[in-house]
């Protein structure tokens, strides 16, 4: 029998509907309680837990997520790899509202947040591999569906991780692009370093919701983000009906 596939749901995707559920289970963990109960079921044959980032009501923001306690939820249950789905702010010219994205690379400014697994009554210190922060094997299968599929995706790109909850200053966003970042949002770190702890594929699909701080005459409004995530969310939805049931389990 196959693993469950993971989806870690973010801003504009707190549910599956695509999900046939089957069950929903509440996990303990040694870090606390996950942001919501985890969500089984099966979508194009395949098991699937689903996990709301921001808990089932969009309640918690960026900084507050307990990010140890959902990586370990999703580990104890047996996910063997993870797609993660984000709304984010282009910064790069062909990062428009609506573009599906999958980072290839990532910087990491937040802080503050519990950021690894390797904190306590250690025999030794663990350093991570952390090269390349996403599974090349798991963003190829997104990449090649997504083309199949003839949405509008970027192939590679490099997510900058803020702090939050603030959207960036105009600044803020030169200096990122100033670093190479090409998309920016809250939630890729630590997600992606604590799944590379517990050996976790993981990939991101970030959905660009808006064009960032000074990209674009005006300010930026929560009504706009949600109207450009509502036609992202559809296009995600179709890709993760056509990738998941494809994915095999990683050895």
């Amino acid at each position: 029998m196959t693993s469950p596939i993971a989806v870690i749901g973010g801003t504009g995707l707190t549910s599956l509907d695509t999900l046939k559920i089957t069950r929903r289970q509440t996990v303990s963990t040694p870090y606390g309680d996950p942001s919501s109960p985890l969500i089984h079921g099966e979508l194009g044959g395949r098991s699937v837990v689903f996990l709301a980032r921001h808990g089932p009501q969009h309640t918690l923001p960026p900084h507050k997520i307990n990010y140890r306690a959902n990586l370990w939820a999703l580990h104890r249950i047996g996910a063997r790899q993870i797609v993660a789905v984000a709304a984010v702010g282009g910064i790069r010219g062909d990062m428009a509202p609506g573009v599906l994205a999958f980072p290839d690379q990532l910087v990491d400014y937040t802080w503050g947040r519990h950021g690894t697994f390797f904190e306590d009554d250690l025999s030794h210190v663990t350093h991570i591999d952390f090269t390349e922060p996403y599974c090349p094997a798991l963003r190829e299968r997104l990449i090649q569906d997504a083309r199949a599929l003839k949405l509008d995706a970027r192939e590679t790109c490099t997510y900058a991780a803020m702090q939050g909850p603030r959207l960036e200053t105009a600044a803020e966003i030169r200096k990122l692009e100033r670093d190479g970042c090409d998309i920016v949002g809250m939630t890729g770190m630590p997600e992606a370093a604590l799944a590379r702890e517990l050996d976790l594929p993981y990939a991101t699909c970030a959905v660009v919701a808006n064009r960032a701080a000074g990209k674009a005459p005006g300010e930026i409004t929560m009504a706009e983000i949600e109207q450009n995530l509502v036609s992202g969310m559809v296009r995600v939805k179709m890709l993760l009906a056509r990738s998941i049931p494809a994915l095999s389990d990683p050895p």
